[in-house]
């Protein structure tokens, strides 16, 4: 979980360079810690441990005496024990000093320590709280040297679910993996007192394989002694304000100032247990971090106490956030959007899921009991609205459909009931025909709505089956497309269709009127994605995102973060594209109508693995729902382009098989979009003529010529043509693809080196690397697995990339080194990577930078 970590901190120790391990109580600081001793240690390095003890931190010279210093009788002092530490440090070898909760040393101690590193260089590892104030003397112990600052982040959603399936053996669903991050707020100790102790209390229940929630709660009293040791240093004004905050919930922060004393509110800033979120909605909003904290004292059996601090808040639960209406803005600066990515990354997921679900658990509960009230058909389309991004309760969705009168009812309204009725049943696993039979008696019971009814049966049809060839002669709905539902279902069937230009023009007006207000700005949005104006997307999706996300609207960040995914991975985005899909991860599994989406970017996760030759044994993808078609109307939706990639045969010949007839069963059912994605894909990981014939056929169909450069370079390539390839690389103009075609010439590569064929793999190798010299951003290639945790010199990631069709004597002369060094590099490059041969070694180091 932390080998990136334990591995920087190596390399500064070895530079002789001392760092500062901060992050909140229980992030792992001391696990790592444990990890990076034990490398030295085996490694020869003496090191020196100490740790500081809340119980000791009053007792003199407690912390250094656990070194077991050689102290003669009556020279017990501060410079005495200096002298014998620091003649220890000045004995032969390499030495480490490290310090655990440097905050909990005594004070005695830390006057050792100062004296010591005022005369000794030797590096000097700490641990401390993220937000803590440090004495002077404190101070003076970190700052004698050089001095490198690690910070202990949160874990995403993908590390919970890995280090759940380490602690209970088997991976946890995708809900269950959301709430535990979301209780524990990331934190590495509570995400394992969480599940270990849900587990023993039959809350999780092994269920196909995967763990799944049994109750509508985690927590437990098994839990009570882990929260306790969190809060023991709290004072009695801090607990009492986190009690006030665990009855309020998330609240306003000057709702909070009336009942709690800011000095108590700044203290728990200070210590990590209060999150202050952004201006949502009307002020700043605070809430408990982590959230098994609130739990925490919501269990609580101390009733009189809970009564007398109701009654103290009493009337200020009233002032909740209002809801604002939606907002759009568009500018065409990507690097903004991607800045503001980059610092949002810095939030607290957990606490942002979490404002989302009890903004979405307070409106269903709302908009419920107004609709026990009054059943009018208005009542019900503003509650099943929620539903559409929200978590589904299909008992009460489908009560609402069926209980709902119809008496003075708007159009708009009725249909809007109809149609979530229609996808319920989709979404229960009855099939698109019986969705239609409830829009066509729904048509029939009201005549008046026959053109919008046959609208949505299009549209439903097409999504969960086939598009037709032509849209128009299907309905006479499209004579004035560009208003009403007209535009969006048009617009989203050109989308299917891969004629982005049509799509556009469907939604070009504001849609002020539209009933399902998401669509219009999604189809925008993906339909420039699709034209190659890949920029232009990711402004217009990650600004809808950001106001989605201010609004803690689940379905518009669902959907929006959808589009900003693509993009990202277009790019080559990696790291920003694994955060929007890990934000989205930990809000859990949303509405009935985003949830293929929702799978899409599980999928899409899963391919960080899926693409390299070292598959983990656990990958976020088994998330996904495997009852699902194989093609779908977007990439991802279906399954089949992932399960072709994640379990690729070795053999070209057989991968080039099997992609075929998989985008050939997408263009036989009209998804034009997803077969010309699967193409670009395929052909960019293991180009063949097969595949690359589809997608020319796609393109020269489609009249867009954003991918010739692309297409011209993969015909190179496949017909093994080198001089032109050459010249093509010479001349290449940077355009849209400029990432494909660093990922196409390494796939080219590996083919040939699979295939046998090592002078067209040196002939590729050299063209890869002359490419990687030009365009650096470009050879990042599907870097999904990078060697964050298994680091690489260069030297040996470039006897790695000659390993895979070299012998040991002809690398040995290309670099001129001896045979013996090349060997002693490929030993050091299977052990740090993990890989259990030359071959495998290649394929993963192909997706890293060639030397060059």
């Amino acid at each position: 979980m932390f080998d990136s970590e334990v591995q920087r901190i190596l390399d500064f120790v070895a530079r002789g360079i001392g760092v500062r391990v901060v992050g909140a109580p229980g992030s792992g600081k001391t696990t790592v810690l444990r990890s990076v001793t034990s490398n030295l240690e085996k490694s020869g390095v003496s090191v020196h441990f100490m740790g500081g003890l809340r119980t000791h931190r009053t007792i003199p010279y407690a912390a250094i005496k656990g070194l077991g210093l050689d102290v003669r009788p009556g020279r017990s002092g501060v410079l005495d024990i200096a002298d014998v530490l620091s003649s220890q440090l000045a004995k032969p070898g390499k030495h480490l000093l490290v310090v655990d909760d440097l905050h909990l040393v005594d004070s005695e101690s830390l006057a050792v320590l100062e004296a010591v590193r005022r005369r000794s260089d030797c590096p000097v590892v700490a641990t401390a709280p993220e937000t803590w104030a440090f004495s002077r003397g404190q101070l003076a112990v970190l700052n004698s040297g050089r001095e490198a600052h690690l910070q202990l982040d949160p874990l995403h959603y993908e590390q919970v679910h890995v280090l759940i399936a380490q602690i209970l053996g088997a991976p946890a669903d995708a809900d269950t993996t959301a709430r535990i991050l979301t209780k524990s707020a990331g934190n590495p100790r509570l995400i394992v007192r969480i599940a270990e102790t849900a587990s023993l209390s039959n809350l999780l229940v092994l269920k196909d394989k995967q763990w799944t929630m049994s109750a509508d709660t985690l927590w437990n009293e098994h839990l009570r002694g882990t929260l306790e040791a969190l809060l023991a240093e709290l004072s009695a004004d801090e607990l009492t304000a986190l009690h006030i905050m665990a009855i309020l919930g998330t609240a306003r922060v000057d709702v909070l100032h009336k009942v709690v004393h800011p000095d108590a509110l700044e203290g728990l800033e200070r210590r990590g247990f209060l999150s202050v979120l952004a201006d949502h909605h009307n002020g700043s909003i605070a809430a408990i971090s982590p959230p098994v904290i609130a739990d925490y004292f919501r269990g609580s059996k101390n009733v009189r106490d809970r009564k007398l601090l109701r009654s103290k808040i009493a009337g200020l639960l009233e002032a909740a956030p209002q809801e604002v209406p939606e907002k759009h803005t568009t500018s065409d600066s990507l690097s903004r959007v991607l800045s503001s990515l980059r610092l949002e990354r810095g939030d607290d997921d957990a606490i942002t899921s979490r404002q989302v679900q009890e903004h979405n658990a307070d409106r269903e509960r709302i908009r419920f009991e107004r609709w026990q009230d009054n059943k009018s058909a208005a009542n019900a389309a503003a509650f099943l609205r929620i539903y559409w991004g929200a978590h589904l309760d299909v008992e009460r969705a489908r009560r609402v459909c069926a209980e709902t009168t119809n008496f003075d009812a708007d159009p708009k309204d009725l249909l809007f009931v109809a149609i979530t009725e229609a996808m319920l049943a989709i979404h229960a696993g009855t099939g698109p025909r019986a969705a239609v039979d409830i829009l066509q008696k729904f048509e029939g019971d009201n005549p008046h709505l026959r053109t919008e009814v046959q609208e949505a049966i299009l549209f439903l049809t097409a999504s969960h089956g086939r598009v037709p060839l032509e849209i128009r002669t299907v309905s006479g709905a499209f004579e004035s497309p560009k208003t009403g539902m007209a535009s969006l279902v048009h617009g989203l069937l050109e989308l299917y269709r891969f004629k982005p230009a049509a799509a556009l023009e469907a939604v070009e007006g504001p849609g002020d009127d539209d009933a399902f207000s998401h669509l219009r700005p999604f189809i925008r949005s993906f339909a420039l994605f699709a034209a190659g104006r890949v920029e232009e997307s990711l402004v217009l999706s990650l600004d809808w995102r950001t106001e989605a996300r201010k609004d803690l609207d689940q379905f518009g960040v669902v959907t929006s973060s959808y589009v900003a995914t693509l993009g990202l991975l277009y790019r080559g985005h990696f790291e920003e594209a694994e955060y929007l899909m890990s934000s989205v991860f930990a809000m859990g599994r949303p509405g009935f109508v985003v949830d293929s989406l929702y799978d899409a970017m599980l999928r899409l996760a899963g391919l960080r693995h899926a693409t390299t030759a070292l598959v983990p044994a656990l990958s976020v993808g088994i998330q996904a729902r495997t009852e699902v078609a194989d093609i779908g109307p977007l990439p991802g939706i279906g399954k089949g382009a992932y399960e072709l990639i994640a379990h690729n045969s070795t053999q070209p010949a057989t991968f080039d098989r099997k992609a075929t007839k998989l985008i050939r069963r997408q263009l036989k059912s009209g998804y034009i979009l997803e077969a010309m994605m699967t193409a670009v894909l395929c052909t960019c990981l293991c180009p063949g003529r097969p595949v690359l014939d589809l997608l020319q056929k796609i393109m020269r169909d489609s009249g867009l010529t954003v991918h010739d450069q692309l297409i011209t370079i993969a015909s190179a390539v496949v017909e093994g043509d080198h001089k032109l390839l050459g010249l093509l690389l010479k001349h290449y103009e940077p355009d849209t693809d400029t990432y494909q075609i660093g990922m196409l010439l390494r796939g080219a590569l590996k083919r040939h080196v699979i295939d046998g064929d090592a002078t067209a793999a040196d002939a590729m190798a050299q063209a890869s690397s002359i490419f990687a010299v030009r365009f650096p951003s470009a050879n990042e290639q599907l870097s999904f697995n990078s060697f964050k945790s298994s680091p690489l010199t260069e030297r040996e990631i470039e006897v790695a990339i000659m390993a895979g069709h070299r012998t040991n004597v002809e690398i040995a002369e290309q670099l001129g080194i001896s045979a013996r060094t090349v060997e002693n590099h490929i030993s050091n490059a299977l052990r740090k990577s993990g890989a259990t041969s030359r071959s495998s070694l290649f394929m993963l180091v192909g997706n890293s930078l060639p030397p060059h």
